[in-house]
């Protein structure tokens, strides 16, 4: 019973912290992310030291899995097929080469700045690489920016931490002393995951859609909202289980179900209002608790040990290996025909999250080579692109002609 109430003060604590913060960022009319971030230190054990949920605690688990999943469902389910398929190419090409230019870029700084090894310096590159969908995917649905801009910057965050995972992992496998590189099982490692992902996905948001949408068989119409919590759940776990991605599962799920109408579904006008409802309530408690945990989780020790050094490598994660990845990635595809401004804006939109963290906290646990060193520079980077990235996207989408007010 004293752990049950220690929870409850908690998740109550963090609820309320995240509905005063959550209106501050309306009155502020920035992303609600970064604001919870900043929300979360301050309650955190640094500060205030009213909430402190160690990384890994089943509690942090939990929020982190479902949380994520359900923010990605959110975002696949408001991408369009229209858009993607102008787009398809540089999406591809970002969620696989981009994440290696990325890593190669970070590495090579991490090198020069941090004195670290090679090979440690290439896991910090691998593991910080991939852009976060947690945070990627509120910004767009808070910031209304031209719709193949910010579905492209949503399906590339979906479906590039199963590169910077696979990536991790075989530089850790290197560095551990346990195997050597493979390119080609690399590659078919990503081939696999994706593919079972995808087709995992797309499976449960064509059933989901079926009894939720069809004339006859959509039995499941009026339970939607509870439907959609099953199949995000059902998502993630059957691909985790097969070894797949589980994120990129749930996005694919919500992409489907989302597009419903190309299969000649669709649900009735108070049913599809009452699961928008509850999908962006859902979507806002998991954004409060993913964000606000996450801050209270920082540990400024750690950072503050190679704080300078590890400034400058971030600096050059999103001002150098950001610009040349998205203009290398992108700039080629004549399908999509980027526009200067949109390059310029995908650019500089890259936060740092997440997946991120995750594996930093892994590489600690497995006692990899400099792991303080690569927690206390992921920190540092999910830090700076959140508190500084999230906030100015409004302005910059704005300045460059790609703002959509709605």
């Amino acid at each position: 019973m004293e752990l049950a109430r220690h929870v409850l003060l908690t998740l109550g604590i963090v609820l309320a912290t995240g509905t005063v913060f959550g209106a501050i960022a309306r009155k502020l009319r920035v992303p609600d992310v970064a604001v919870f971030l900043i929300a979360g230190i301050l309650i955190g054990p640094s500060a205030a030291g009213l909430v402190a949920v160690p990384a890994e605690s089943a509690l942090n688990q939990l929020i982190l899995v479902f949380g994520a999943s359900y923010i990605l469902f959110d975002g696949g389910a408001s991408l369009r097929a229209a858009v993607l398929k102008d787009v398809w190419i540089t999406i591809a090409t970002l969620a696989t080469v981009g994440v290696l230019i990325t890593a190669c870029i970070t590495a090579a700084a991490a090198y020069w700045l941090l004195g670290i090894p090679v090979i440690a310096a290439l896991l910090l590159g691998c593991a910080i690489a991939s852009t976060d969908p947690a945070t990627l995917v509120p910004v767009f649905r808070q910031v209304h920016v031209r719709d193949r801009v910010a579905q492209t910057v949503m399906a590339e965050s979906a479906l590039n931490d199963a590169t910077g995972a696979i990536a991790t992992f075989a530089v850790l496998g290197v560095a551990m002393g346990t195997g050597g590189f493979s390119l080609s099982r690399s590659l078919v490692d990503l081939v696999t995951q994706a593919g079972i992902g995808i087709g995992l996905g797309a499976i449960l948001g064509y059933l989901a859609a079926l009894f939720t949408a069809h004339e006859r068989l959509g039995f499941l119409g009026e339970h939607a909202p509870v439907v959609s919590l099953m199949a995000v759940i059902a998502s993630y776990l059957a691909a985790d289980g097969l070894g797949a991605s589980g994120f990129m599962a749930v996005f694919v799920f919500g992409a489907v179900l989302g597009n419903k109408e190309l299969f000649g579904l669709a649900m009735p006008a108070r049913e599809q209002a009452q699961l928008d409802d509850f999908v962006s309530t859902t979507a806002l408690v998991a954004r409060m608790f993913i964000f606000i945990l996450l801050g209270a989780q920082v540990d400024f020790a750690l950072v503050s040990r190679y704080l300078a050094p590890g400034i400058g490598v971030v600096a050059i994660f999103m001002l150098v290996a950001r610009p040349v990845t998205v203009f290398a990635c992108a700039a080629p595809d004549r399908r999509a025909r980027w526009s200067l401004s949109e390059l310029a804006f995908m650019s500089w939109t890259r936060e740092t999250g997440v997946i991120p963290g995750a594996l930093a906290g892994l590489l600690v646990g497995m006692k990899a080579p400099e792991a303080p060193v690569i927690a206390s520079v992921t920190f540092i980077a999910i830090l700076l692109t959140i508190l500084i990235q999230a906030p100015t996207t409004r302005w910059l989408a704005s300045r460059l002609g790609l703002l959509e007010e709605r």
